[in-house]
């Protein structure tokens, strides 16, 4: 089934979805900006921190190398490693192999002077003197408390912030981005309404005089020349139609009804007749009896209209189609140049068309989708490229 909506509901979908993807994609890169520029604050906070904390722990090193060198010089078998509640400590020959160690990590990183590992500070001393075989010292201590949550806490606070703000200018100017295209389908709009009103004065005129024009009188080719010129005035006015719905009727209150929709079918059939003859295209109709909606004829009207017209307009010449009425179903089906498959779901966008050697602005299936929306109808469509299309309407 096709989501349906009307060309009003398309284009603030249409804002909204550039918008959205603009914001998405904006958001995206803001936060990547921000997550840099917090890496950076972090690495600052850390390194601050760090040099904060190394003049004491230069002091502990010190001390745990005083005991080291007084006991290199008194040791003896009954001598054990000094230890000390406040820190653990390790040292290591020039080789940077373990000699003897209390650290709670067994990979110490002897590059570094000072750095942070798993929630411990760690402190490197090269000594000047091989105590006990060492070249080197490491000392570790408990990580200062709270100094990463209290970071993260100005990180997420200042990160917000930054972000909403960064967010909200590019909203406005997304806004002043969009404006020119808001203008333009503006301006759209107001052309089709003024030519709609334009077209109404001469195509009334031009249908109700060949009405009154008595083909039987006329010579062959005359009467072949106004059948013509009939068929190109109806052109029109079903163009004029379409145009007076996008414009004006669509708002207006449906006036429901049970319509007889056999009978309805059969007569706009009949209005297109000449159209239908012109591409000498064959039509069949299996069309049951018995099947009445409850609907705005001039709405079902509309809906049948455009996907007859459709069906004629892209068919071959000496096509065929075949229209079928079921129980809760309409069904027609022409032998013309078909769609491809991932083109269907935007068949029912105003203003969509994928074949530009005909005519017309593509606004028919719009109103076809419209209609079908009011009246919670679904519409499926299959097609085939250079087999034709099905468009099946059910309810």
């Amino acid at each position: 089934m096709l989501a349906l909506k009307n060309w009003d509901i398309n284009l603030r979908w249409s804002e909204k979805k550039t918008l959205l993807s603009f914001l998405l994609l904006y958001s995206f890169l803001t936060l990547l900006i921000l997550a840099f520029v917090a890496f950076l604050y972090y690495g600052f906070e850390r390194d601050l921190m760090l040099q904060n904390k190394r003049e004491a722990l230069s002091n502990l090193t010190n001390e745990q190398i005083a005991k080291l060198r007084n006991l290199h010089i008194n040791f003896d078998k009954n001598q054990t490693y000094p230890r000390d509640e406040r820190f653990n400590s390790a040292i290591y020959d020039s080789s940077f192999k373990e000699i003897f160690s209390t650290l709670n990590s067994k990979n110490v990183n002897l590059y570094d002077d000072i750095y942070l590992k798993d929630g411990k500070m760690y402190f490197i001393k090269e000594l000047e003197s091989y105590y006990l075989g060492a070249r080197y010292i490491a000392v570790e201590v408990d990580e200062p408390a709270f100094w990463s949550q209290k970071v993260y806490q100005k990180l997420g606070l200042y990160g917000a912030i930054l972000f909403l703000l960064l967010t909200l200018i590019g909203y406005f100017l997304l806004n002043l981005i969009l404006q020119p295209m808001k203008n333009a389908i503006a301006l759209l709009d107001r052309f089709i309404k003024d030519t709609t009103h334009e077209l109404n004065t001469p195509v009334n005129a031009i249908l109700s005089n060949i009405e009154m024009i008595d083909s039987t009188t006329l010579d062959e080719s005359l009467a072949r020349k106004i059948k013509r010129i009939n068929i190109g005035a109806k052109t029109i006015a079903h163009l004029y139609e379409d145009l007076t719905y996008l414009t004006l009727s669509h708002s207006a209150l449906s006036l429901n009804e049970n319509v007889h929709l056999k009978q309805l079918i059969e007569e706009r059939i009949e209005y297109f007749s000449l159209i239908i003859e012109s591409k000498k295209i064959t039509i069949s109709s299996t069309l049951a009896n018995d099947i009445f909606l409850y609907i705005d004829p001039k709405k079902f009207t509309k809906l049948f209209d455009n996907i007859l017209s459709n069906a004629i307009k892209y068919n071959k010449i000496g096509g065929s189609i075949n229209i079928s009425l079921q129980h809760n179903t309409l069904e027609i089906r022409d032998s013309g140049k078909g769609i491809e498959e991932e083109k269907i779901a935007h068949m029912f966008e105003r203003y969509t068309r994928f074949d530009n050697t005909v005519g017309g602005f593509g606004i028919g299936l719009n109103i076809v989708a419209f209609i079908a929306k009011e009246y919670h109808m679904h519409i499926h469509v299959k097609s085939n490229v250079n087999e034709g299309t099905q468009v099946q309407v059910s309810w």
